[in-house]
């Protein structure tokens, strides 16, 4: 598995696992295939109500918790619960995380980045995220942020590349983490005739193609699969690369076709979303 450098000094992985819709029994059992597979990246969150899980798959494998790189995300009602970063390490059962996101630009999203960036100062994250954050509120965040985040993690595929929300990271140095990256399984974007075409120049799959395409373009990507086989084949992209040209024709399949539309009313239902993450398996 190859790294990227963050703004901070900090080395991630450039794919893992996402585990999002995943129940606890999946997650679990994913992990471990995940780790066995040679994954070191383990990507979860409050709302996806699998932490427990997760943090027992690691726990099953025979890979070291100081070898994986584990993030999660606050959900927007815990942003000024000032005991939110330790429970989310309790689920897990670790002492640190490497990455810790804001889930969501709803409620009071300020207060929950200082919660971050004061985990940060302590010593229980390596890194500090957000993840869906855009326009306003990404301005607002940047600007008010004493300690910049390392990564943004939102949705970006060959249909979306993000490039305004690119422009904006450049100077930061951020890293974007990549969700929805094989489009939500759109067949169209699956079974585009150019990455047909170059799976069948490299003798790799459509998918290959497309999540070889995102470590070129810098995205750290987090696929998420329960089933062990496409666990493993998404991680065989590390023996060929896809040629400047290559890249430049994939380009040309930007659509601005995203999956999920984001708004303030949306993200503001967010914030009174509430759930019991304690309850979970």
């Amino acid at each position: 598995m190859q790294n990227f450098e963050l703004n901070n000094g900090v080395t991630i992985p450039m794919l893992g696992l996402g585990t999002f819709q995943m129940s606890p029994d999946q997650a679990q059992k994913a992990v471990v295939s995940a780790l066995e597979s040679g994954y070191r990246l383990l990507d979860t969150a409050n709302a996806y109500l699998n932490e427990k899980a997760v943090g027992r798959g690691i726990r099953e494998s025979s890979v070291t918790r100081q070898e994986i790189f584990l993030s999660s995300k606050l959900w927007p009602t815990v942003y000024q619960d000032k005991t939110a970063v330790d429970k989310t390490l309790r689920r897990l059962g670790t002492d640190h995380l490497d990455l810790l996101f804001l889930h969501q630009p709803a409620g009071d999203f300020m207060a929950g980045y200082r919660q971050l960036e004061q985990a940060y100062r302590d010593g229980k994250i390596k890194a500090i995220g957000i993840s869906n954050f855009h326009g306003k509120k990404l301005t607002q965040l940047l600007e008010q942020a004493k300690i910049k985040p390392q990564v943004i993690q939102v949705e970006a595929h060959p249909y979306y590349t993000q490039s305004e929300i690119r422009e904006v990271l450049t100077p930061y140095g951020i890293k974007l983490m990549a969700w929805y990256p094989l489009g939500h399984g759109d067949h169209s974007l699956l079974n585009e005739p150019l990455f047909t075409k170059l799976a069948q120049k490299y003798g790799k799959s459509n998918v290959q193609i497309i999540l070889r395409w995102h470590v070129q373009m810098g995205f750290i990507v987090i696929p998420g699969s329960t089933d062990p086989k496409h666990i493993k084949d998404n991680a065989n992209i590390f023996d060929f690369e896809l040629t400047p040209e290559e890249m430049a024709q994939i380009a040309k399949l930007d659509q601005k076709k995203r999956y999920y539309i984001p708004n303030d009313a949306r993200e503001e239902q967010y914030a009174q979303m509430q759930m019991d993450f304690e309850a979970q398996k």
